[in-house]
């Protein structure tokens, strides 16, 4: 086994964890989660409220299989979603009773590798999100980080390497019939339509554990790029690295690329992977594009949302007015409340103008201007329950909100 990090040896292992995880109150806590963040049914066809209605039994089977060491996962099933570019991103849907499993090793796990995980990353970790990634962000470029390079892994999800997935969780745990369990489910193969497919490489998003699996791999590249002196941001794969020189992000790039493919077999995008004039022309991160003196979302948030919106107020649609303002208003208050620390006040009005234009469209059933400016006015529109973007902006976020907003923001409108 490859030793990827000395000051990780055996006295700083975790042993003996597997009865954690099987643990009543553990196995509870993960169904939990589960059923909070909803889902659809893997290969087998149970959904989630098909898994509560036998709950107890189903957790007690569950608990045995892993008491016996005789628990093996299911296939995931395969579902393609739409990306930007035209072409679909795979996720892989294990079944209720593997995510309830997933989510009791995630749970155990998660607090012994937070304290080897570094600061600059943000993603799928507690007490942290995207615009805490941002801010810091933004504070670079003013404390004269001009220079950033915007790295573009290709693939990440389907490309981890399982043997050195493996090697970096054995930097922490050294229970035998834990490292099998997350071997079986990085191994645990893919249904797709009816056919199986065996799992060579890549971690499935739509898992429970594989956010973790991700930071865990990836948090070699923060700790190597660290000791080579550079200043990086990491949300998932989603990578800036922040430079005072050009010649400076250019050795990053360097560094970054012989680290990515000779130490993780990750590869870079050339097309997507470049060096930017952070301070003037500004740096694209998570669904934002700023310069430290200004924040926006960028181009193409813009244009996913107001697509959105459109695909929801097709005037073909055999349903009132009411209807759609109420599908359309999640999708508004999530995004704006995404974007609303920006510098959008204009931005909000005039999408606050394109909402209104569209649901006077969709009433009268035809598009002309004076349809799109006067066929509702705005106080009858608000009657009906639209929320306006304008609104979102003196509106004080509470904690439970900010959940909310994140779940609408990241399932309806995928524009980050």
């Amino acid at each position: 086994m490859k030793k990827w990090n000395q000051q990780y040896h055996d006295k700083f292992k975790e042993f003996a964890l597997i009865h954690k995880v099987w643990e009543q109150e553990n196995l509870v806590k993960a169904w939990e989660s589960v059923r909070a963040n909803k889902g659809s049914a893997g290969i087998d066809g149970v959904t989630i409220e098909q898994f509560e209605q036998n709950l107890q039994q189903n957790l007690a089977e569950i608990q045995r299989l892993l008491k016996e060491n005789r628990y093996e996962p299911e296939p995931v099933k395969r579902v393609l979603i739409p990306k930007d570019n035209g072409k679909m991103r795979q996720l892989g849907i294990p079944t209720v009773r593997d995510r309830v499993v997933q989510q009791a090793l995630k749970i155990i796990l998660e607090p012994i590798f937070e304290e080897i995980f570094l600061p600059q990353s943000h993603g799928y970790r507690p007490n942290t999100d995207a615009h805490a990634a941002v801010r810091k962000a933004e504070a670079f470029i003013r404390k004269d980080y001009r220079w950033a390079v915007d790295a573009d892994i290709v693939g990440f999800f389907d490309h981890v390497d399982h043997q050195i997935m493996m090697d970096l969780v054995c930097e922490k745990i050294a229970d035998g019939r834990v490292l099998a369990l997350i071997e079986s489910f990085l191994k645990s193969g893919v249904m797709n339509e009816g056919v199986f497919e065996e799992s060579i490489e890549g971690t499935p998003q739509g898992g429970n554990l594989s956010p973790l699996l991700s930071n865990i791999y990836l948090n070699h590249f923060d700790r190597r790029m660290g000791e080579q002196g550079f200043l990086l941001l990491r949300y998932a794969d989603d990578i800036v690295i922040f430079c005072k020189f050009l010649s400076d992000a250019q050795d990053a790039l360097k560094r970054a690329t012989e680290i990515l493919e000779g130490e993780l077999k990750l590869k870079l995008s050339p097309e997507k992977t470049k060096i930017v004039a952070a301070k003037s022309k500004g740096v694209e991160f998570l669904g934002f594009r700023f310069n430290g003196r200004w924040r926006s979302p960028k181009d193409k948030a813009k244009k996913k949302f107001k697509e959105e919106i459109k695909r929801r107020t097709r005037r073909q649609q055999p349903i009132n007015l009411e209807t759609v303002i109420r599908r359309i208003n999640p999708v508004i208050r999530g995004w704006g409340n995404y974007f609303k620390d920006g510098t959008v006040k204009t931005l909000y009005a005039e999408l606050d103008g394109y909402i209104r234009g569209r649901l006077r469209s969709f009433k009268a059933k035809r598009r002309t201007w004076n349809t799109i400016l006067y066929t509702l006015p705005e106080t009858e529109l608000a009657k009906m329950g639209l929320v306006t973007l304008s609104s979102l902006l003196n509106e004080s976020v509470s904690c439970k909100g900010k959940s909310q907003t994140k779940a609408a923001y990241g399932k309806s409108v995928r524009a980050v």
